[in-house]
Order: structure tokens, then sequence, then C-alpha cells
């Protein structure tokens, strides 16, 4: 089934897209897809900032206790550098909660952290299984599965993000390279590995939340402790995804935003693939 509609006469009629006669329209994600995109935005906010809460109460990597000041935790040791080297931080008034003071809900605060990272963690599953949904419902699966050609491409994609910062500031050409899908090889290998990552996070979740209950969980993760560092560094593949992701969103033209929003793109001069296709 074909998503693009040819345009102009039939779209006015509506006067739902202001267009422009020989402008293509292609109908980009799903409505579901689109609500449970931006819903993961506040869920896994909340469940980063509650999680370095739950870890500051027993971090995982910790050291033999400092004879002076007795800390163990090496966040603690990084806030402890950070104001003793970086100019105006001399006379924070405490250097061992700094990290936790600023991408956490704060130290001290492993109550209300638990509850909201539960609540997070719920909801979190609950959109990830609408997600899925909506990507069957709208046909967006089939832009994800994998391509002859994906790795030839991902390089290319790669060599034009890295040459794009240079090529900027000199004013020099350094064109896109084409494709005619909603994805590029780059995107796809990102958006897949994203319902991996959230796949590993609830069941590590569980792991430690049922260490118990759930010792077979727990057993296949290397245990409880070692499931809590798949845990944590699992936290790090959403924040390392999350960064370029919104750098390249805001670098690319407004239609990539727009087509997450109103869930539509305009394209001009070249033809759209079929959602089929895509």
């Amino acid at each position: 089934m074909n998503h693009s509609i040819p345009l102009a006469n039939e779209l006015n009629a509506t006067g739902t897209l202001p267009v422009q006669p020989g402008v293509l329209v292609a109908r980009r994600h799903h409505l579901v897809v689109r609500w449970s995109h931006w819903l993961n935005v506040p869920l896994l906010l909340g469940l980063i900032l509650s999680g370095i809460s739950i870890y500051w109460a027993s971090p995982i990597y910790q050291h033999k206790p400092d004879p002076h000041t007795g800390n163990f935790d090496v966040a603690a040791d990084v806030g402890i550098w950070t104001c003793a080297h970086v100019p105006g931080l001399h006379h924070y008034s405490s250097p061992p909660d700094r990290i936790y003071n600023h991408i956490s809900l704060g130290p001290g605060m492993l109550a209300i952290a638990l509850r909201l990272h539960w609540l997070c963690a719920y909801l979190f599953m609950l959109n990830g299984t609408v997600y899925v949904a909506g990507l069957v419902m709208g046909g967006g699966w089939r832009s994800l599965l994998p391509r002859r050609m994906d790795l030839f491409d991902a390089l290319r994609m790669l060599r034009y993000y890295l040459g794009v910062p240079f090529a900027r500031p000199r004013r020099r050409k350094w064109p896109h390279p084409r494709f005619n899908t909603k994805y590029n090889a780059l995107q796809r290998a990102a958006y897949v590995s994203l319902p991996v990552a959230g796949f590993f996070s609830v069941a590590t979740g569980w792991a430690i939340h049922k260490p118990m209950q759930l010792y077979w969980l727990a057993a296949l993760f290397g245990g409880f402790d070692a499931a809590r560092v798949w845990h944590f560094w699992l936290m790090w593949v959403y924040v390392l995804f999350a960064v370029p992701h919104v750098i390249l969103v805001f670098a690319d033209p407004w239609d990539t935003l727009r087509s997450m929003i109103a869930g539509w793109s305009t394209r001009l001069g070249r033809p759209v693939v079929s959602a089929d296709e895509q």
C-alpha cells in the first residue's frame, strides 16, 4: 500500500496541509508510534535521575575507603576532583555529592527515588508495548529491517556525519549520501538497538528487584551484582543514543522533526517510496 499522496488539490480541499503544487507528501509515522516516542522522553529522564539516586545508596564502583575522608565511591571522587580543580567550585558545600546533585534527584533520596523509578519502569514497559503495536499497525517495522548494503551505507553516513562539522565552517560542499528509504543504515542500526536495550533493561531490572524469586534470571546475568553492572551501563546506551539523536535532528531540515510531530513529510522533486518498501 502506497502512503505517498501526489498532492495539492485533494489535500487543499481538506485544508489540512498547506502545500505547493508538485510537492509529494508521505505519511511517515503512525500516531501511536509518535505518542509513544514522545512519552519515552519524560520516562527515560525519570528513570535516569531516580536510578542515579538509587546508585548513590550503594555504588557499584567502589574502592578501599580513603584514609582521610572515608570515601569509597568513584562518582564521589569525580565530584571531589572537580571541586578541587575547576575554578569557581572551590567553595562547593559538598564536593562528594556534586555529581549526584546535578544528574539525579540528589543524595539521600532513596525512598522517593525507588518509588519514582518503579513508576517510570512500569510505564516504560507499557509504552514499549504500545510502541511495538504502533510499528505493527502502521507497517513501520518494515523500515527497520536490515538491507544487503547496510554496512557500506552505514560507513558512508558515518563519513558524512564526521565531516559535516569541518565542512560547514569552511563553506565546503559536503553532500548528504542519497538513499530512498525512510531511514539510512546508521539510523536503522540505532533504532533497532534501542528496543534490544529496553528488553535487557527490563530483564536486569527485575533481576535486581527480585533476586531471590527470580534467581534464575539474576543467574543469567552473572548474579545480583553483575546484573546491577549490566543495568547501569544500559542506562548509558540511552544517553549515548539521545545526545547525537537530538543534535542530528536539529541539524537536519525541519521536515525530519515535523514528521515525528505531525506524522507527515514533504519532499521536493523526488518520488517517495511506499510504506511497504520503506
